[in-house]
């Protein structure tokens, strides 16, 4: 952990968001101003160009130097149990751990006890991997997700914390919420490894995987393509957080066509993958400078109706944004040659079989869902060796 005064100017939001909005970047580089801070030690996605390799050496550079003036305080053989207060005031609960490299793959041919949820986009990969191969500590914005709905990993932590050390508790830069982390070590980490085996023994009896990567699946594969290559760790650092968390929210990420013409578009959609009887269909609302519809997605497509409508758009070599918001999309559909596909929202009853349909079905199109908003996503706090 770093031993520092003022954490808020430490952490720093996931490299993975903000990309269209350098702005962002620029005011959390400002807020940091001169203190040692995270942003220091990652490569925004907004920033990044053809050519990363004087940042990502000066990334390494400022690793080292951080090692070398003694600001991280280290905790053996330890978790960190988490509460994130989120915009609306919920409290998202998490466990900071390690997994194994070896019971990870994002590749859909294989069938790991820790999988990707999305499809792994390859060539966000070598920037990530680029760092970490000469990096001695990471930091980590990936989420682990569990299916504990019998809520028994990690929600005793929330009863017993008063017993455990507080480590941090400050807001977050540049209106992220707050954030608390408490110590967990000796008996309660030996107890806390009792429950998670017990989890992967139940969980694997039913299922061919036991966890799944909400966030930052990107890292944890250039982390995997390090190990394999000899350069870092067997193991990556997470944040392992149960999908039945109400206030874990799964937000639909919509699509927006470019280049088309929206009557022409529609009528080849509905003769393609739609169908007339709206008992085996899934609804689709759609909106253009034209105005706004609904199409009928034929059930027997595919597993959903995402699936199927992403496979069309990938087959059709059609330009896609993906778009964070109803609101955004209607007014993004309304330029010429644009229309707009709204998601259906994920409700309860979508997190309940979450598990269940990666397991059948393997990893959903990139870019299905966003956990929360761009804000919400996890901070770059914690570091650990793995040189």
């Amino acid at each position: 952990m770093p031993n520092l005064d003022d954490l808020s100017r430490w952490a720093v939001i996931a490299c993975d968001q903000f990309t269209s909005q350098p702005d962002y970047w620029t005011q959390a580089r400002d807020y940091a101003g001169d203190s040692p801070s995270a942003y220091n030690l990652i490569l925004p996605e907004a920033m990044l160009t053809d050519d990363n390799a004087e940042s990502i050496a000066r990334i390494n550079s400022a690793m080292n130097e951080y090692l070398a003036s003694n600001i991280f305080t280290e905790y053996k053989n330890s978790y960190i149990y988490v509460e994130r207060e989120m915009i609306d005031g919920s409290i998202r609960r998490g466990i900071v751990g390690v997994i194994d490299l070896e019971e990870y793959d994002y590749r859909p041919d294989t069938s790991p006890l820790i999988r990707a949820t999305e499809e792994t986009v390859k060539e966000r990969i070598p920037p990530r991997k680029a760092i970490r191969e000469n990096a001695p500590i990471e930091l980590s914005h990936v989420i682990l997700l569990c299916d504990d709905e019998k809520r028994q990993i990690i929600e005793p932590l929330t009863i017993s914390k008063h017993t455990l050390r507080k480590l941090y508790d400050f807001d977050l830069m540049l209106g992220g919420g707050h954030i608390r982390g408490w110590l967990v070590r000796g008996e309660h980490a030996r107890a806390l490894n009792m429950r998670i085996a017990s989890y992967i023994k139940r969980k694997s009896i039913d299922l061919s995987l036991v966890f799944a990567v909400g966030d930052g699946n990107h890292s944890l594969a250039a982390a995997k393509a390090c190990y394999e290559e000899g350069f870092t760790s067997r193991y990556a650092m997470v944040e392992l957080e149960n999908i039945h968390d109400e206030a874990l929210k799964f937000e639909p990420i919509h699509r927006l066509v470019k280049g088309v013409t929206p009557v022409k578009f529609i009528a080849s959609l509905k003769n393609d993958i739609c169908t007339d009887n709206a008992g085996a269909s899934w609804p689709i609302k759609y909106y253009s400078g034209g105005g706004e519809g609904e199409i009928y997605i034929d059930r027997s497509k595919g597993a959903s109706a995402l699936v199927v409508l992403q496979k069309y758009l990938d087959e059709g070599g059609f330009t896609v944004d993906y778009i964070h918001g109803s609101n955004d999309l209607r007014e993004l559909a309304q330029d010429e040659g644009c229309i707009g596909f709204e998601m259906p929202p994920f409700d309860e009853s979508a997190k309940r079989e979450f598990f269940r349909v990666i397991s059948e079905s393997g990893v959903l199109p990139r870019k299905t869902f966003s956990m929360g908003h761009a804000r919400e996503k996890r901070y770059y706090l914690e570091a650990r060796k793995i040189k």
